[in-house]
């Protein structure tokens, strides 16, 4: 299993308001069009998942396995190639402050590890950046 994480992104929202908008995933819907096109196409939410097509893996849909309060959201690939599961981790800072952190785990062949590897972590680079800069509240 290879793992790739995201940089500690901190987000200017107590842990609560961050978990009510990411672990209902219908709700980053309005948040639509501030997802690069150039990365995600065809994008669709609804309450425990999201799927989109991404370049040039194909259609990659998640769904929400596990949800702990203020703290974790784990989600899981359906129909995919590779198995890979996604966890969004929050810890409170303080009282307005929320650290996140993205781990993606995947289950890739060796001979497609190093073709692969820079643009998944680009893309949770990304992911994270774009989760990070979101209205909470």
């Amino acid at each position: 299993m290879t793992e790739y994480t995201s940089e500690v992104k901190t987000i200017p929202c107590n842990d609560g308001s961050v978990f009510a908008l990411l672990s209902d995933l219908s709700n980053l819907e309005r948040f639509r069009e501030r997802m690069p096109e150039e990365t995600f196409k065809n994008i669709s939410f609804d309450r425990d998942g999201c799927s989109f097509d991404i370049h040039p893996a194909g259609r990659v849909e998640f769904r929400i396995v596990d949800r702990e309060p203020n703290s974790t959201i784990k989600l899981q690939t359906v129909h995919f190639p590779m198995p890979l599961s996604l966890w969004i981790q929050l810890k409170p800072e303080s009282q307005t402050l929320t650290r996140m952190k993205i781990t993606l785990r995947a289950d890739l062949n060796p001979l497609l590890k190093p073709m692969v590897s820079k643009p998944i972590q680009e893309a949770l680079d990304r992911i994270s950046t774009l989760i990070a800069t979101l209205p909470y509240e």
